[in-house]
């Protein structure tokens, strides 16, 4: 049981780049407070997959928002990952084809959109919640707000080192792939990755993920969010 106690209905909003450690982050903060956390970009690596799959064309918008239909219509979002008709897929949804992916399909309004509305009804009754829009769409009144950053090196490090294992790609090709990928993620036209303007921002270039998650409560409580 948490030895903190909470407002009614807690949100926290953590974005930041793929590799910055939110993921991570957000589930220690999470288990900390005793909130249940809900990564954002397994709604999108979910959608992703399933196109992969299915071999819908990245770039068809009218078959991507009909696969999205249905999987609003089969999909479970829980604490513990995600399902898609009663079959678990979180573990199927971490390899760079689904990531690239997860990454073209959230650039589109229209699953955007689809989404959001699910994403805002989980988290009514507080949650920590990670993603690349959380703080600027999907709970701006979120009360509180962190952007997790790193080096981009640092980033790609971190990733290489989730592949490496599975026979993955070099260090300089992860490299190149997340800057692709925070390049398209930061320019597109639809809830870019950016800063909230009331986000605290940490860099994690240089510290341990137990000393981001210290900072993080330490934010919480002075603001009267947590106390123990």
């Amino acid at each position: 049981m948490s030895q903190w106690q909470l407002i009614p209905g807690l949100q926290l909003a953590l974005d930041g780049p793929s590799g910055s450690g939110k993921g991570t982050v957000a589930k220690m903060v999470a288990e900390e407070l005793g909130l249940p956390v809900l990564d954002t970009g397994l709604l999108y690596r979910l959608i992703g997959g399933l196109a992969l799959q299915r071999t819908v064309a990245l770039d068809d918008e009218q078959a991507l928002v009909a696969l999205v239909e249905e999987m609003l219509q089969k999909v479970a979002w829980t604490v513990d990952g995600i399902s898609f008709d009663g079959e678990n897929w979180t573990g199927r949804l971490r390899s760079e084809a689904v990531g690239n992916a997860a990454s073209t399909v959230a650039a589109l309004q229209p699953v955007r959109d689809l989404l959001l509305g699910l994403q805002r009804k989980i988290a009514e009754s507080g949650c920590v919640m990670d993603g690349r829009d959380v703080g600027t769409v999907v709970l701006p009144n979120a009360q509180a707000k962190f952007f997790l950053t790193a080096s981009v090196r640092e980033r790609a490090r971190r990733r290489w080192a989730q592949l490496k294992d599975d026979g993955g790609s070099s260090l300089e090709a992860v490299i190149d792939e997340l800057k692709v990928r925070d390049q398209r993620d930061r320019e597109r036209q639809h809830a870019p990755l950016r800063q909230a303007d009331d986000a605290i921002v940490i860099d994690s270039t240089t510290m341990r993920v137990d000393e981001v998650v210290d900072r993080m409560l330490g934010v919480l409580e002075r603001r009267g969010l947590i106390r123990s």
